[in-house]
């Protein structure tokens, strides 16, 4: 049984989505994009709560939406959500909030309960069932949001940036624990994110939407080894440029500017990646093993954990992480000048 979804929504601002997109039994696919690009719209067409203008929306034979005659309310789907703030009631203990369902399906209240009791200790929260959610932590909202969602034993599932709303500290150890319950889950999951690390570590599969459609899609070492947008690029950490190859020469396009000598002989419309620690600051022209060298301006300087980031001017402009003592030894700041330098061996040239 698999999900097949064909959406089209279009609303009254001019926005636009087409999304096509499957999901198999035991999948987990992560939907990305930056603000506006349609993510949520997608998943509130999948929940039942906006109907779709075109295209259909099936769960093996279960038709839920196929404008104009058929569309299945959000109670009647097969569908648990997992909210980016949650969403529990706060007049109900975490043992009523994940019966809720349950009961809501005409579960009578022994057995909602057994199943949320049990649900709880699945999730580690045996200890706090007669607990509100003013009285849990951000981690422990979450799986009781999970169990609540999971307990109905949905068709598809649906996070909604489930872990965007926890600090850095408790948000590596519930990642960990949302994959194990996602990896015995038998469903069909659609992870909507705006964080990299949650899709890469959660997703079996990554569908990149921009504009409201799919710009590229893939398991997450094929997204990562090839970006093909510069969203994506970005999301993923890498330096990417497009241009056209001429043998081991790829001259950059205009908005750009610049030429690459790459390692791998290519011909025509090429992009050309390469991750930011792979370039070298210098104060003067290198001289030395051959490498791609052209100067370059500091236009800003970030801290990134262990590394501080550099964002440089020049034909082209490109992102460079060095240590503290780089810095330091450089005196860098906005407006020096330097020269960058990119070995060969280091870039990946692929098609466009």
């Amino acid at each position: 049984m698999t999900l097949h979804a064909d959406l089209t929504v279009t609303r009254d601002s001019g926005f636009r989505l087409e999304l096509e997109l499957t999901i198999t039994p035991g999948e987990v696919v992560a939907l990305l994009g930056p603000n506006g690009a349609g993510k949520t719209t997608a998943l509130r067409a999948l929940a039942g709560l906006l109907p779709i203008t075109g295209g259909h929306v099936r769960l093996g034979d279960e038709v839920w939406d196929l404008p104009p005659n058929v569309f299945v309310p959000a109670e009647h789907r097969r569908i648990g959500v997992v909210f980016q703030d949650y969403l529990l009631f706060n007049h109900m203990t975490a043992l009523d909030n994940v019966a809720f369902g349950l009961r809501a399906r005409g579960a009578s209240r022994a057995d909602a309960r057994a199943t949320a009791q049990a649900w709880l200790d699945k999730v580690g929260l045996d200890g706090h069932r007669h607990k509100r959610p003013r009285a849990l932590s951000g981690g422990q909202a979450q799986r009781v949001a999970l169990a609540r969602a999971l307990a109905t034993e949905p068709g598809l599932l649906l996070l909604d940036e489930p872990l965007a709303a926890l600090d850095a500290s408790t948000r590596v150890h519930i990642r960990a624990e949302l994959g194990r319950h996602l990896r015995e889950y038998p469903g069909h999951t659609l992870l909507v994110t705006h964080d990299p690390l949650d899709a890469m570590v959660l997703a079996d599969r990554l569908v990149i939407v921009e504009h409201g459609a799919v710009v590229q899609q893939g398991s997450p070492a094929q997204v990562a080894r090839q970006p093909r947008t510069d969203y994506v690029a970005q999301l993923v950490g890498l330096n990417l440029y497009r241009g056209t190859a001429d043998g081991t020469t790829v001259t950059l396009d205009s908005d750009t500017g610049g030429e690459f000598t790459v390692a791998e002989p290519a011909t025509g419309p090429v992009h050309v990646a390469f991750p930011p620690r792979a370039v070298s600051l210098h104060p003067e022209p290198p001289a030395g093993s051959p490498r791609n060298s052209w100067p370059v301006t500091v236009t800003h300087i970030e801290q990134h954990a262990h590394t501080v980031r550099v964002r440089l001017d020049g034909a082209p402009p490109v992102l460079a992480d060095v240590t503290p003592a780089t810095v330091a030894e450089l005196h860098l700041a906005p407006g020096t000048p330097l020269y960058a330098t990119v070995k060969a061996t280091e870039t990946t040239t692929y098609p466009t």
